[in-house]
């Protein structure tokens, strides 16, 4: 019903910059919080920034001041911006949408996830 597609990892090195997107798409009414998600090997996934409809965000700790959450209500779709990024930033991000389908059905939607390596 819904599909969530990421793009804009790849590799880049220690204090660059990345721009992940994520396009949400489907039978969707509307859309509440939207969210980046990432997740590494042995590790629990942890949210790292999210977005509500109406512009409010939050952020980990660990990368305020580094990375910029925002999205495009028209587009249904979400970015995150990434600056200064540290080797231990390197994971596999996933976007996350809270959505509200044409039929008034409920859902957490996810995309597949997309890798960013941060090495020199």
């Amino acid at each position: 019903q819904v599909q969530l597609v990421e793009s804009g990892g790849g590799l880049v090195q220690p204090g660059g910059s990345l721009r992940l997107s994520c396009a949400a798409s489907g039978r969707i009414f509307s859309i509440n919080t939207m969210g980046w998600y990432r997740q590494t090997p042995g590790k629990q996934r942890e949210l790292v920034a999210g977005v509500t409809s109406g512009g409010s965000t939050n952020y980990a700790d660990s990368v305020k001041g580094r990375f910029t959450i925002s999205r495009d209500n028209a587009k249904n779709t979400v970015y995150l911006q990434m600056n200064s990024l540290k080797p231990e930033d390197t994971a596999v991000y996933s976007c996350n949408a809270q959505v509200m389908t044409t039929t008034y059905y409920r859902m957490n939607a996810w995309g597949k996830g997309t890798l960013v390596t941060v090495s020199s």
